[in-house]
């Protein structure tokens, strides 16, 4: 049995659509699975066990299959998957100048990209959904990420040098790209959020990429002049460099981001601040406590790309660190 899943999009729905993985091999024991994806994600998933190989676009498929998956509705996906031949085919395609399903099951996650009020009204996790495109039976499967030994020594290198070995670690990451400038979390409620958590021995490391460099830096910078210490990642890091130093962190405060997706695979306690996307559509696998913003439903989803200091600001840092120390209770 030849399958071939094409997933490209946001690396955080790359990560969590990973759930399928075993759910397939479990209904095609002897299968062979091919998953094409984008290269700025591939060498997060290149070594998992349920996958015989991870091809990067751009490129043509000569293969042909006997299932095909597409989870995605981009339009290089779309075209993708009406090329490669295959026997049954699920999921997105592109045609007559519109995207489209190959299956019936398929189109209930496509309306809710395009029906306001049915996203507005949907329950159903990300993961349901796409176990729903498969016709796959949901019965709670969690995406994995496998590290190895060398991203195990990056990290155990951070701590060492840091002098971070043995402490307790929070990792915030509050990512927000423009397409959602209200995803994350003000910085001045990450600052009260830091040094709440200081008081209770908690070491910071904040999480980011090219983009946060300067901000980041300013805020360290202030609150050293404090007296307190908070460190961070290398922007650069590859993905499995960035998932190697949350994975050494006892929990993780982040937005509806890449690091929640990863986070979550990695089994870490997380704690997720929803702003202006579906908290509905997250599955929180027993790992996670959403916090709310109570103006989500301002702006969710007619105005979710719009910003907005009042949202931003609208999670205090309490209710943050209540959802930290309810963690180390149930620990």
């Amino acid at each position: 049995m030849k399958i071939a899943i094409i997933k490209l999009g946001a690396k955080g729905d790359v990560v969590r659509t990973l759930s399928i993985l075993p759910a397939l091999k479990k209904k095609y024991p002897e299968s062979e699975i091919t998953w094409i994806t984008k290269e700025n994600i591939s060498d997060l998933i290149d070594n998992n066990p349920h996958i015989s190989r991870v091809l990067t676009i751009p490129l043509k498929v000569e293969d042909s299959f006997d299932l095909l998956y597409n989870f995605d509705i981009e339009r290089e996906a779309t075209n993708l998957a009406g090329e490669i031949t295959a026997h049954k085919k699920y999921g997105f395609c592109f045609e007559d100048g519109f995207i489209s399903a190959f299956n019936l099951e398929a189109e209930y996650y496509l309306n809710t990209i395009f029906d306001d009020e049915l996203k507005k009204s949907n329950k159903k996790t990300y993961e349901e959904m796409m176990f729903g495109l498969a016709e796959i039976p949901y019965e709670g499967y969690r995406s994995e990420i496998f590290l190895e030994e060398k991203e195990r020594d990056y990290a155990a290198s951070f701590l060492s040098s840091n002098n971070l070995s043995g402490r307790k670690i929070i990792g915030i990451h509050m990512g927000a790209g423009p397409r959602w400038p209200s995803k994350a979390w003000s910085t001045q409620k990450i600052k009260e959020f830091i040094r709440r958590m200081k008081t209770e021995g908690y070491e910071i490391i904040l999480f980011g990429g090219p983009d946060e460099v300067e901000g980041h830096k300013a805020l360290k910078e202030e609150l050293l002049g404090e007296g307190l210490m908070v460190y961070s990642n290398n922007p650069e890091n590859s993905n499995k460099e960035f998932a190697s130093l949350l994975d050494v962190c006892d929990k993780v405060v982040c937005s509806d981001s890449f690091a929640l997706h990863v986070s979550l695979a990695l089994g870490k306690p997380t704690i997720s601040l929803f702003f202006c996307t579906s908290p509905d559509e997250v599955e929180g696998h027993g790992l996670l406590k959403k916090i709310i913003s109570p103006k989500l439903y301002e702006f969710f989803p007619e105005r979710m790309d719009q910003y907005s200091e009042d949202l931003i600001n609208s999670i205090s840092a309490e209710d943050v660190a209540e959802a930290v120390l309810g963690f180390d209770k149930k620990d």
